[in-house]
C-alpha cells in the first residue's frame, strides 16, 4: 500500500478503554480537559477511551493501552491510512484499537507491545515514528 508519508507521535499517557451500558449517562470520571478522551455510543454500548488513571477499578475496562497519533489533519479523500498501519501490525501479531476523529486517526496498542509496534511501524518506509 502506498500513499503520502505518515508521521506518528506517541501519546504520553497510558490509556484505558471502558465499556458501559448503552443507556448509561456519561460517567463523572471523564475529564474533558485531559489530553485524550473519546466517547462513542451505539445501540449496544457506551465506550470511553481516556487516561487509565481516570477509570475506576470497578469499571469494565481494558487497561494498559498506548496511543499513536497520525499527524494530521488528514484529507477525507485519502484512503487506506489505517490499513497501512494495521496490516503490518497484524502480520506481527500485534492487536490494535483504532479511533478516528475528524482530523486524524489514532492507533492504540497494548503497552506490552509498544516497543514491538514501534519497531514494526518504523520498518514501514511510509511511516515515521
Amino acid at each position: 500500500m502506498t500513499g503520502p508519508r505518515l508521521t506518528l507521535s506517541l501519546l504520553p499517557e497510558t490509556l484505558a478503554v471502558a465499556r458501559l451500558p448503552a443507556d448509561a449517562s456519561l460517567p463523572g470520571w471523564i475529564n474533558w480537559s485531559d489530553p485524550f478522551v473519546t466517547v462513542s455510543r451505539t445501540r449496544d454500548e457506551l465506550s470511553v477511551a481516556c487516561p487509565e488513571a481516570r477509570v475506576p477499578a470497578e469499571a469494565q475496562a481494558e487497561r494498559g493501552w498506548r496511543g499513536f497519533k497520525v499527524q494530521g489533519p488528514l484529507d477525507f479523500a485519502l484512503t487506506g491510512i489505517l490499513a497501512r498501519l494495521a496490516a503490518p501490525l497484524a502480520e506481527a501479531g500485534i492487536s490494535i484499537f483504532a479511533i478516528s476523529t475528524y482530523d486524524t486517526d489514532y492507533l492504540l496498542v497494548r503497552a506490552a507491545d509498544l516497543d514491538a509496534a514501534t519497531a514494526v511501524l518504523r520498518r514501514e518506509n511510509t511511516v515515521r515514528v
